[in-house]
């Protein structure tokens, strides 16, 4: 027997397409409606689901820009993100450290604590041996002229938050230098 109800043939909440043993039959709707999905081809290298429509151009920015936290590109003037660009003046940076340190005995330590101690109690020192590890992301989110986008950096060190840190303090700098 199923847990799921058989639905009443006057029931205003069953599902409007018939019934099939193939319920993947049709294409997902939605998307963009003036770009396709290409299949891949050995021709060309795809770095993506989404392919841009025929005769699309992304604007050019003017020059390199100079700095990137992640996926966004601070530029003198502007800044450019996957979801739009815009004018650096006036733009808002908020970090927040999403990262967390472990700190563990490690196995070797556990290990050589057990061996020594027959021997003398000097082993049980092995036991104030600690491993650091710091995991998580730090996330960046910069809003201006409407747009809003954030991006998670991941934290592999401990020097990852002071230098994301300073990347978002020369991109506020010229903010208010705009």
């Amino acid at each position: 027997m199923s847990h799921y109800p058989h639905p009443e043939p006057d029931d205003p909440h069953q599902d409007p397409r018939p019934a099939s043993d193939t319920p993947f039959t049709h294409p997902p709707s939605g998307g963009y409606p003036n770009a396709k999905m290409a299949p891949y081809s050995g021709l060309e290298a795809q770095t993506g689901g989404w392919q841009a429509p025929p005769g699309y151009q992304p604007a050019s920015a003017g020059g390199q820009p100079l700095t990137t936290i992640g996926d966004i590109a601070v530029y003198q003037h502007e800044v450019v993100t996957p979801a739009g660009r815009f004018p650096i003046k006036g733009s808002a940076w908020t970090v927040t450290d999403m990262s967390h340190v472990h700190e563990s005995i490690p196995a070797y330590a556990v290990v050589l604590a057990v061996l020594l101690f027959v021997f003398c109690l000097l082993g049980l020192l092995f036991l104030l041996i600690k491993e650091r590890r710091i995991q998580g992301y730090v996330q960046v989110a910069v809003h201006g002229n409407g747009v809003f986008h954030s991006t998670m950096i991941p934290v592999h060190s401990p020097q990852t938050l002071p230098y994301v840190m300073q990347q978002v303090n020369y991109a506020r700098t010229l903010s208010a230098a705009a």
